[in-house]
């Protein structure tokens, strides 16, 4: 087999794995959403997946109360 043949198959096997490993992130996300809405919309994050950390410590669901 030529080297150039080689080299087309790794990219094309490099490509198919990222592409696999991508549609598994999306279906896990899928499936997370769909237990979070299932639940409720404010306390269903916080008691499925509590050891997730928040992305923005500012987010805030509900009235916001003045200090």
């Amino acid at each position: 087999m030529k080297t150039s043949t080689k080299i087309v198959l790794g990219v094309a096997a490099i490509a198919a794995t990222a592409l696999i490993v991508s549609m598994v992130k999306k279906e896990k996300q899928a499936r997370m959403l769909s237990r979070v809405s299932d639940e409720g919309y404010e306390t269903a994050p916080d008691l499925l997946y509590p050891n997730k950390s928040k992305i923005n410590s500012k987010l805030h669901y509900g009235p916001v109360l003045p200090s």
